[in-house]
């Protein structure tokens, strides 16, 4: 159970920097609504917006529903670590996107629900570290190769903190990359569904290691592209 305690320091450590950074505002951070905001094409559909406005009518806030998605990375991670079965898998792999509804539904009742709060730049960056973390961890562990899954948290993490660090410079922030936060879940929903299978046929971890060496390469790339982006920009302000 010690890797959970390193997840969570992870998170804090990764975490204290963007609020050092990102200072105050609305719940998606500095936001000035636009340029801070991840494009995200589901934020437009109906049953998002239904869904949405339904949490905001609830009472349900942004900050709690942000924490939600760490309970969801929570058992996705268990599910992962702690069980072999394929179903188990399966039900990691929903796990995962219910946590990226959490991320579109958290923003969305924040600012087409009127309901920022000061301290949300908080809530909207450290639950989605740890998420993140608690799930690559896991995957690492799972397939025999921890620091793998170390790593690949690490540069998930860090690709954030470059986006983040261009807002705080006056630069709109930069989501883009091979490996954002969406595709480094795509990748890690594929890896589960097929290690299901993978169980079944041969019990080996392939799919895992597969899936976690993909998303650790892909956010280094991302990290690289990112900083270059980041160092141009800069250069023509």
């Amino acid at each position: 159970m010690g890797w959970i305690y390193k997840v969570l320091c992870l998170g804090a450590a990764t975490s204290a920097g963007y609020a050092r950074i990102i200072g105050v505002g609305g719940h998606k951070m500095g936001e000035e609504e636009g340029a801070s905001r991840r494009p995200i094409a589901s934020r437009s559909s109906s049953w998002a917006i239904g869904l949405s406005a339904w949490l905001a009518r609830s009472g349900a806030t942004p900050n709690g529903i942000s924490l939600l998605s760490v309970v969801f990375a929570g058992i996705g991670a268990a599910l992962i670590v702690f069980t072999t079965h394929p179903i188990a898998m399966v039900c990691a792999a929903i796990s995962v996107q219910l946590r990226l509804v959490c991320n579109l539904l958290d923003g969305m009742v924040a600012i087409e629900g009127g309901k920022k709060t000061k301290s949300g730049p908080l809530y909207n960056e450290f639950p989605d570290r740890v998420a993140d973390s608690l799930f690559l961890v896991a995957a690492g562990y799972a397939c025999g190769f921890g620091w793998l899954g170390w790593l690949a948290a690490l540069l998930a993490a860090l690709t954030a903190y470059i986006r983040v660090f261009g807002g705080s410079v006056g630069l709109p922030q930069d989501f883009s990359g091979i490996m954002a936060k969406q595709r480094r879940m795509a990748v890690l929903t594929a890896g589960l569904l097929a290690q299901s299978v993978e169980t079944l046929v041969s019990g080996g971890h392939w799919s895992l290691i597969l899936a976690s060496a993909v998303i650790a390469a892909g956010s280094l790339v991302t990290c690289i592209t990112r900083t270059i982006t980041l160092a141009r920009s800069l250069e023509r302000l």
